[in-house]
């Protein structure tokens, strides 16, 4: 099967990280979209232990926001984040919980590349939770920062590279 006759695989095999975005603000449609693909991950137990803040670009918190990173810039330059963060109180099991953001980011930004939004997964943001969760203005007791998405309408084409998929296997097949 050619993977661009299936949409899905395409998305898989084309999304890249974007780190440089137009002015163009995105639509609140368009993030609603983005979380709403979020919202549909799987979770242990269906707890879907993720909750959501969109920090946009006129709100005062974004420029803090992108002082607790060391990619301060692609913060800046972003229209908006999707800020994610685990409710402490909905988790069941650390390390499944922790597994399932993982699985709601990956939607999000399947979405937003389906949408024709650049994204890219800011996880060093997360290694300082004090200061990241205050610029957020959220509760630590209540909420661990998991990564935070920046969002915004690409203004560069996105390239990676991948091992080979002999050096990723235990064992061969």
């Amino acid at each position: 099967m050619n993977i661009h006759e299936n949409p899905i695989l395409d998305a898989i095999f084309s999304r890249r990280s974007i780190r440089k975005y137009t002015e163009e603000p995105v639509s609140r449609q368009d993030i609603t979209t983005i979380l709403e693909a979020g919202q549909w991950a799987p979770s242990g137990l269906n707890n879907q232990p993720w909750r959501f803040l969109i920090i946009t670009r006129d709100d005062p918190r974004h420029s803090k926001l992108a002082k607790c990173t060391k990619y301060a810039h692609i913060v800046r330059a972003s229209a908006a984040c999707i800020c994610v963060v685990l409710e402490k109180e909905a988790m069941y099991s650390e390390m499944k919980d922790h597994q399932a953001v993982g699985a709601c980011i990956q939607n999000m930004m399947l979405a937003a590349h389906a949408l024709g939004i650049g994204s890219v997964w800011l996880g060093q943001i997360v290694n300082d939770q004090a200061t990241s969760l205050g610029a957020l203005e959220i509760n630590p007791e209540t909420y661990e920062l998991q990564a935070v998405i920046a969002l915004g309408h690409p203004d560069q084409k996105g390239s990676s590279k991948r091992k080979d998929l002999s050096e990723l296997m235990l064992e061969a097949f």
